[in-house]
Protein backbone atom coordinates (compact mmCIF):
# COMPACT_ATOMS: atom_id res chain seq x y z
CA UNK A 1 0.00 0.00 0.00
CA UNK A 2 1.18 3.48 -0.78
CA UNK A 3 -0.50 6.72 0.28
CA UNK A 4 -1.17 9.18 -2.51
CA UNK A 5 -2.18 12.82 -2.65
CA UNK A 6 -3.71 12.88 -6.15
CA UNK A 7 -5.30 9.52 -6.96
CA UNK A 8 -6.13 10.33 -10.57
CA UNK A 9 -2.54 11.43 -11.34
CA UNK A 10 -1.19 8.29 -9.69
CA UNK A 11 -3.63 6.04 -11.57
CA UNK A 12 -2.59 7.74 -14.83
CA UNK A 13 1.06 7.09 -13.95
CA UNK A 14 0.43 3.39 -13.26
CA UNK A 15 -1.42 3.13 -16.59
CA UNK A 16 1.83 4.30 -18.23
CA UNK A 17 3.53 1.18 -16.89
CA UNK A 18 0.71 -1.23 -17.72
CA UNK A 19 -1.06 -1.42 -14.36
CA UNK A 20 -4.79 -0.62 -14.27
CA UNK A 21 -7.41 0.14 -11.64
CA UNK A 22 -9.43 -2.98 -10.79
CA UNK A 23 -11.62 -1.77 -7.91
CA UNK A 24 -12.19 1.10 -5.52
CA UNK A 25 -13.80 1.69 -2.13
CA UNK A 26 -14.54 5.06 -0.51
CA UNK A 27 -15.57 5.81 3.06
CA UNK A 28 -17.29 9.14 3.67
CA UNK A 29 -17.13 8.75 7.50
CA UNK A 30 -13.46 7.71 7.34
CA UNK A 31 -12.67 10.29 4.65
CA UNK A 32 -10.52 7.95 2.59
CA UNK A 33 -10.52 6.05 -0.70
CA UNK A 34 -8.80 2.73 -1.39
CA UNK A 35 -7.91 2.02 -5.01
CA UNK A 36 -6.57 -1.36 -6.10
CA UNK A 37 -4.42 -1.74 -9.21
CA UNK A 38 -3.15 -4.83 -11.02
CA UNK A 39 -1.34 -5.82 -14.17
CA UNK A 40 -3.38 -7.81 -16.71
CA UNK A 41 -3.90 -11.35 -15.45
CA UNK A 42 -2.82 -10.47 -11.90
CA UNK A 43 -6.19 -9.37 -10.42
CA UNK A 44 -6.54 -11.00 -7.03
CA UNK A 45 -2.98 -12.33 -7.23
CA UNK A 46 -0.63 -9.34 -7.15
CA UNK A 47 -2.18 -5.95 -6.53
CA UNK A 48 -1.01 -2.52 -5.44
CA UNK A 49 -3.26 -0.64 -3.01
CA UNK A 50 -3.37 3.15 -3.19
CA UNK A 51 -4.77 4.96 -0.14
CA UNK A 52 -6.03 8.51 -0.51
CA UNK A 53 -6.78 10.21 2.81
CA UNK A 54 -8.97 13.10 1.70
CA UNK A 55 -7.68 15.61 4.24
CA UNK A 56 -3.94 14.98 3.83
CA UNK A 57 -2.14 17.23 1.35
CA UNK A 58 1.39 15.82 1.64
CA UNK A 59 3.26 12.79 3.00
CA UNK A 60 6.86 12.16 3.97
CA UNK A 61 8.05 9.13 2.00
CA UNK A 62 9.88 7.75 5.03
CA UNK A 63 12.97 5.59 5.18
CA UNK A 64 11.32 2.16 5.59
CA UNK A 65 9.69 2.16 2.17
CA UNK A 66 11.91 0.78 -0.59
CA UNK A 67 10.08 0.66 -3.89
CA UNK A 68 7.60 -1.30 -5.95
CA UNK A 69 9.28 -3.63 -8.46
CA UNK A 70 7.65 -4.89 -11.65
CA UNK A 71 9.02 -7.50 -14.03
CA UNK A 72 8.82 -6.29 -17.63
CA UNK A 73 9.73 -7.94 -20.94
CA UNK A 74 12.07 -5.08 -21.95
CA UNK A 75 13.18 -2.39 -19.45
CA UNK A 76 14.58 -0.17 -22.24
CA UNK A 77 11.25 -0.12 -24.09
CA UNK A 78 9.35 0.34 -20.80
CA UNK A 79 11.41 3.47 -20.06
CA UNK A 80 10.88 4.78 -23.60
CA UNK A 81 7.11 4.30 -23.22
CA UNK A 82 6.99 6.10 -19.87
CA UNK A 83 9.10 8.99 -21.18
CA UNK A 84 7.03 9.29 -24.37
CA UNK A 85 3.90 9.72 -22.27
CA UNK A 86 5.43 12.39 -20.03
CA UNK A 87 6.55 10.14 -17.17
CA UNK A 88 9.76 10.60 -15.18
CA UNK A 89 12.58 8.08 -15.70
CA UNK A 90 15.05 8.52 -12.82
CA UNK A 91 17.44 5.66 -13.66
CA UNK A 92 17.79 4.61 -17.26
CA UNK A 93 17.61 0.92 -18.12
CA UNK A 94 20.87 -0.94 -17.91
CA UNK A 95 22.72 -3.64 -15.97
CA UNK A 96 22.74 -3.23 -12.21
CA UNK A 97 26.02 -2.15 -10.59
CA UNK A 98 27.15 -5.55 -9.33
CA UNK A 99 25.48 -7.92 -11.76
CA UNK A 100 23.90 -8.42 -15.14
CA UNK A 101 20.23 -7.94 -14.25
CA UNK A 102 18.81 -5.10 -16.37
CA UNK A 103 16.86 -2.64 -14.22
CA UNK A 104 15.46 0.87 -14.44
CA UNK A 105 13.56 3.22 -12.13
CA UNK A 106 10.68 5.58 -12.79
CA UNK A 107 8.97 7.90 -10.33
CA UNK A 108 5.26 8.39 -9.71
CA UNK A 109 3.65 11.82 -9.07
CA UNK A 110 4.19 11.53 -5.29
CA UNK A 111 7.89 10.62 -5.66
CA UNK A 112 7.59 6.85 -5.13
CA UNK A 113 10.12 4.83 -7.10
CA UNK A 114 8.96 1.98 -9.33
CA UNK A 115 11.64 -0.45 -10.51
CA UNK A 116 11.49 -2.27 -13.82
CA UNK A 117 13.33 -5.62 -13.78
CA UNK A 118 13.85 -7.00 -17.24
CA UNK A 119 12.50 -10.56 -17.50
CA UNK A 120 15.16 -13.16 -18.14
CA UNK A 121 18.14 -11.11 -16.96
CA UNK A 122 17.99 -11.90 -13.23
CA UNK A 123 21.06 -13.67 -11.83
Amino acid sequence: MIRVTDPEATIAFFKLIGVEEVRRFSSEPGRFTLIFLAAPGEVGIAEVELTHNWDTAKYDLGNAYGHVALEVPDAYKACDAVRAKGGNVVREAGPMKHGTTVIAFVEDPDGYKIEFIQRGTQH
